[in-house]
């Protein structure tokens, strides 16, 4: 995006706001937004001493099955590309979030005596963000077990994991809302939300609740801020129990990617991701957009089938007049507005069905057919 584009999109952010109320253009992006059935509870009260030396028992308990996942290059973990965590559910299998072995090179899994072993992805479901792994642990190596119930809102829980460089390290706090939703069809819908101060490093690690029973996988963080500059994290978990379908799925070696068409959305665009239909017309203003309100995207990754569709990403000349940029206002009829819409519209589909888009290109409606492509298939 050239100079003169930026230049106008300065200020547009806070624009967008005072239009469409206070907190709008946060809420759009960073804060996720609460599913219908959200369970939530109002204000979590502190865990009491008795709760936290009771988490604490079960960290020294629980430690020992608890993963550090690294990406090394070859040859050489000095510097992993990449870190995470898993645990050890029984019989050398671990669970993880599928983000954290994503197009990992060479995993390994290192042990609280700090051994490593060698993982084997058995399977996977990306929209879950779960990943089922075989590590080479020696037998009789500790693993946790998997809760047997739901758990509920306000109960207290421990996460264990590599966070910010740390080593299988503590955090408790409480669930604080169940069936939440990140607002985003790239992360996993139906979470458990809790307000334990999760950093990355920590994905793919246990959620456990007082009994020592896994609740769920740490899958996403959400930053907010607060009005005095201070920052505000809440985390998000996968919900798993001992008879989730999903689960079993993996272990059978099922392996679920996420369908894609390869459009990439610019980060310094975010406050327009899941924009409203009514703010459109204050963003074509920066952005030449023309007057249909619908989806647009600044890239197309080479050998998607965006690319082979021929769908044409947003362009400017030298003097910021737009010289290309689809605008896709429908997926197989169903209309949207924004990349959001485009993502979920997208998503309700499986690798390898053919979709319709409906698009405006240079004002002119077409109809495009693509067929979607697995995650793994696509490198931005």
């Amino acid at each position: 995006m050239n100079a003169i584009r930026l230049t106008a999109l300065r200020g547009l952010s806070l624009t967008l706001a005072l239009l469409l109320g206070p907190g709008a253009a946060v809420a759009q992006t960073a804060t996720p937004t609460p599913a219908p059935a959200q369970q939530q509870a109002a204000a979590p009260k502190p865990l009491s001493t008795a709760e936290t030396a009771a988490l604490r028992a079960l960290y020294q308990k629980l430690r020992p099955a608890t993963l550090r996942i690294e990406d090394c290059p070859p040859n050489d973990c000095s510097e992993p590309d990449g870190v995470g965590t898993a645990f050890l559910i029984g019989d050398g299998y671990a669970l993880t979030a599928y983000h954290v072995v994503f197009e990992a090179k060479n995993l390994s899994a290192v042990t609280l005596d700090k051994k490593r072993y060698n993982v084997n992805v058995v399977g996977y479901d990306e929209q879950a963000d779960l990943a089922l792994l075989r590590v080479n642990v020696p037998a009789g190596t500790p693993s946790m077990p998997l809760a047997a119930a739901r758990p509920a809102v306000g109960d207290s829980v421990l996460a264990i994991g590599n966070g910010d460089g740390d080593f299988l390290t503590l955090k408790t706090g409480r669930l604080t809302g169940l069936n939440a939703d990140a607002g985003r069809a790239d992360f996993p819908p139906g979470t458990l939300e809790l307000n334990a101060q999760l950093v990355p490093g920590d994905s793919g690690g246990p959620i456990i609740n007082a009994r020592g029973e896994v609740v769920g996988v740490v899958s996403y963080i959400s930053v907010a801020m607060a009005p005095a500059l201070a920052s505000r994290i809440t985390a998000y978990a996968v919900p798993v129990n001992q008879t989730d379908v999903k689960l079993a799925d993996l272990r059978k070696g099922v392996k679920r990617d996420a369908p894609v068409i390869g459009i990439g959305f610019d980060g310094r665009l975010d406050f327009a991701f899941a924009l409203p239909a009514e703010a459109f017309p204050e963003l074509s203003k920066a952005l030449d957009l023309g007057t249909t309100p619908g989806a647009f995207f600044t890239s197309v990754s080479p050998g998607s089938p965006a690319a082979r569709a021929g769908l044409q990403p947003l362009d400017y000349s030298a003097d910021g007049k737009r010289t290309a940029g689809d605008i896709v206002t429908a997926v197989n009829g169903q209309r949207i507005f924004n990349f959001s819409d485009f993502q979920y519209a997208v998503r309700r589909y499986q690798p390898g069905q053919t979709i319709t888009l409906s698009v405006l290109r240079s004002g002119k409606p077409l109809e495009i057919k693509l067929t979607l492509a697995p995650h793994t298939q696509i490198h931005n």
